[in-house]
């Protein structure tokens, strides 16, 4: 960094010649802008004088200001920050895991302060999506142990099964997932297959084998 000495007794002159320039300066930058601001409002008076969009103006302040069926505004819990954001911040705490769209849901929609979903309407979807996951653990909990009443093995549904759940049982409007945003599937129906290791597939072939056959001994005990 270059430095400037000089003598002390011009110091407030030196001063006031800099706040001086810097001023000028600074004037001139904020007329240019000025300028150009102008212009640009000109284009959207007469943009937003055009009856169509008057009309979309009145019709987004209506969604806006909707009562939705009873469950009041909707409540932004997020700050400046979109999903997307918080998806990836979460993230790169989870070891550059991506969380399933269940914890995201929750993180997003959650109040800080007092552990509460406030909007209406995605606390009886997340309600509904956490009903759903316990149950579908709580009969594959019941299967294994079925199978094996020695058997330790987690319960937890995968992330990709999770995402599943939620899909399913997340209205979409105009791309949208309601409590998620305008986010993309996790599994578009043009995506590629994952890669899978083959000794999991086989492991997971044999798991499942076992429930077919726990399954149909059980149908077999009813019937009989």
């Amino acid at each position: 960094m270059q430095e400037f000495t000089w003598n002390p007794d011009y110091t407030n002159f030196i001063r006031h010649a800099f706040v001086h320039n810097v001023m000028d300066n600074y004037g001139k930058q904020i007329y240019e802008w000025k300028q150009k601001w102008l212009i640009n409002q000109e284009e959207l008076r007469v943009h937003w004088d055009k009856d169509e969009k008057k009309a979309t103006s009145v019709t987004n302040s209506a969604n806006r200001k909707s009562d939705r069926g009873g469950k009041g505004m909707y409540k932004h819990n997020l700050g400046a920050q979109t999903i997307a954001t918080l998806g990836d911040r979460l993230a790169d705490e989870n070891d550059g895991e991506p969380v399933d769209d269940f914890v995201l849901m929750k993180t997003v929609h959650t109040n800080k302060h007092t552990g509460e979903i406030y909007d209406g309407v995605v606390r009886d979807v997340f309600s509904l999506i956490k009903t759903q996951k316990e149950d579908e653990e709580t009969r594959l909990s019941q299967l294994q142990t079925d199978l094996d009443a020695t058997s330790t093995a987690s319960t937890n549904l995968s992330r990709i099964r999770i995402n599943e759940i939620v899909e399913s049982s997340v209205l979409e409007k105009k791309g949208r997932l309601v409590g998620l945003g305008r986010r993309a599937r996790s599994v578009p129906p043009s995506a590629p297959q994952p890669y899978v290791d083959p000794e999991v597939l086989d492991q997971l072939k044999d798991k499942y084998d076992s429930i077919a056959a726990l399954e149909q001994k059980m149908a077999d005990q009813e019937a009989g």
